[in-house]
């Protein structure tokens, strides 16, 4: 998998040549304005499609009954989607929400193996920080310090995310549906 998003940039570089598209041929991985935007589309790339599904379930549990309800009351589409698919979605909103800020502090083998915090410092995360000063420098000591720092960040925006969406409080989705 990693392969793969290594070699996309090569391809697109490979094609511009072929079809004499100038703005396609450059060093996506080395040019330090565009690198950090394409570790981002790759990482994108990635994940985009298992949020999509995560929605798309969401989707399908909302009862439609709610929405012949609505439609009854004289809702039009985007009332429908304000009253009725939103607030339906929001314990998936808060979900993906959660995975999404939590796993990107955990970007680390995807930069480290396409561009190694490279060029320069532009792609460096605090995970790659970590380990760079613990199997680079040897400063095993502040890299579990950043260990640390990681974690109570993860879990801190764990929680609020929780706590500031009313996700704990586990009332049932379905109340009033018949």
């Amino acid at each position: 998998m990693y392969a793969a998003l290594y070699v996309l940039p090569l391809l697109l570089s490979t094609a511009g040549i072929a079809l004499h598209l100038g703005f396609v041929q450059q060093n996506w991985l080395g040019n330090p304005k565009i690198t950090l935007y394409v570790v981002i589309a790759l990482i994108a790339w990635q994940f985009i499609p298992f949020h999509s599904l995560l929605y798309q379930m969401g989707r399908r549990q909302i009862p439609h009954v709610l929405y012949e309800a609505a439609r009854l009351d004289g809702a039009c589409s985007a009332q429908l989607f304000w009253r009725v698919t939103l607030p339906q979605l929001r314990y998936t909103v808060v979900t993906s929400s959660t995975l999404i800020v939590v796993g990107s502090l955990t970007y680390f083998d995807i930069i480290y193996i396409m561009t190694n915090g490279g060029p320069g410092y532009t792609t460096r995360v605090l995970s790659l920080d970590m380990y760079q000063a613990a199997f680079s420098q040897n400063e095993f000591g502040y890299a579990s310090v950043l260990a640390v720092v990681l974690g109570v960040i993860g879990v801190g925006l764990a929680l609020g995310l929780v706590r500031f969406s009313g996700f704990g409080s586990m009332a049932s989705q379905q109340e009033g549906a018949a």
